[in-house]
Order: structure tokens, then C-alpha cells, then sequence
């Protein structure tokens, strides 16, 4: 597999898309779209930037969860805290800010910051960070009038419920299952 060549298809407000040449290999050429949160001014550029963070949030011995409604799925999922990094914004700083702006809760303790992953290799080169925290404070809503989040704390038997009938993202699906079986949080 080789990248031939890529051209900027779109130039949206929050994504650019993006179309690549592969050559696969049986030796033919291959079309491929992708999108990115930033402008890619070359194929060494893909995937090098870090876009944001995913916030694996407790208190106490419970799980921070959003009810959120998603407009790319149409309906309301289960999700962690997450958001993007702003131009020149540490990712503590970032962490701290989408965790007050979604919840209303403060970052009591920044337990552990993973190095950055891909979120979704199947047709994007975004990459965020998932940080897990100690959170207090109280919920109060200061999202914008185009996001629509209820944030609760959940026990562990709440959680496990919840996998049982309810749709999550992705990343919250598997937070959610590994808190299920965890013993301290």
C-alpha cells in the first residue's frame, strides 16, 4: 500500500475533506475519502495533530456519563466529556474547561492522561487523548444553545445496566464496561 497523492475536497467550518490516491496491493490505484478537524498541507502531515480530549470522569465510586443528544446519529447516546483543544491550549487546560463547560464540575485531580490515539481510523486522521479525573463540584449547564447534555454520575450497577440497553459511543461504551469491573474506580 502507497499513498500516491491527496486533494482537499471541502472546506467545511469544522471538518475538510479530503480525497487520497493509494496504490493497494494487487498495484492498482484506490480512492479514499477522509475527513480531518485540520488543514493537512501534505501525506506527511496526516494524523500528526492532536485535536482535543475524551474525559473519563469520577467521583467518589461513580461514572460520569452524558445523555447527549448527537445530530450526526439522530438521537440521544451515552458519551463521556470530551471536546476539542483550543489554538495554543495545554490539554490540562483543555480537560479543565470542557469538563466545566459540559458538566459544570471542577477537576479535582488529574489522575492519568493517555498519550494520543486515533478516534476513528476508518475515515478520519483526528487524534485526541483520554484523560481520566476526579471531578466535584456541582452540575450547572453551560453549553451553547446547539447541544443538548444531561451529565449524571452512575454506579457501577447503573453502568452495567445501561450497557445492557442503551446506546453509547464508542469510547464511552468501553469506559463504561471497564468501570463495571473495576474495583476502586
Amino acid at each position: 500500500m502507497r499513498l500516491l497523492g491527496m486533494e482537499k475536497v471541502k472546506d467545511g467550518k469544522y471538518l475538510k475533506n479530503y480525497e487520497l490516491t493509494y496504490l493497494n496491493k494487487a498495484g492498482r490505484e484506490k480512492k479514499y475519502e477522509i475527513v480531518s478537524r485540520n488543514e493537512i498541507s501534505g501525506p506527511e502531515a496526516l494524523g500528526q495533530r492532536v485535536s482535543g480530549v475524551s474525559i473519563v470522569a469520577y467521583h467518589e465510586d461513580r461514572l460520569l456519563l452524558l445523555r447527549e443528544f448527537r445530530m450526526g446519529v439522530n438521537r440521544v447516546i451515552y458519551n463521556l466529556c470530551a471536546g476539542m483543544a483550543e489554538e495554543g491550549e495545554s490539554i490540562e487546560a483543555c480537560i479543565r474547561r470542557e469538563l466545566y463547560e459540559e458538566t459544570g464540575l471542577q477537576v479535582k485531580r488529574i489522575r492519568h492522561i493517555l498519550p494520543p490515539s486515533f478516534s476513528a481510523v476508518a475515515f478520519s486522521d483526528v487524534k485526541t487523548q483520554i484523560a481520566f479525573v476526579d471531578a466535584e463540584g456541582n452540575f450547572e449547564d453551560h453549553t451553547s444553545e446547539n447541544e443538548q447534555i444531561a451529565a449524571r454520575f452512575y454506579t457501577r450497577e447503573e453502568v452495567k445496566r445501561l450497557l445492557e440497553t442503551e446506546e453509547f459511543s464508542s469510547r464511552a461504551q468501553v469506559a463504561a464496561y471497564f468501570f463495571t469491573l473495576s474495583l476502586t474506580g
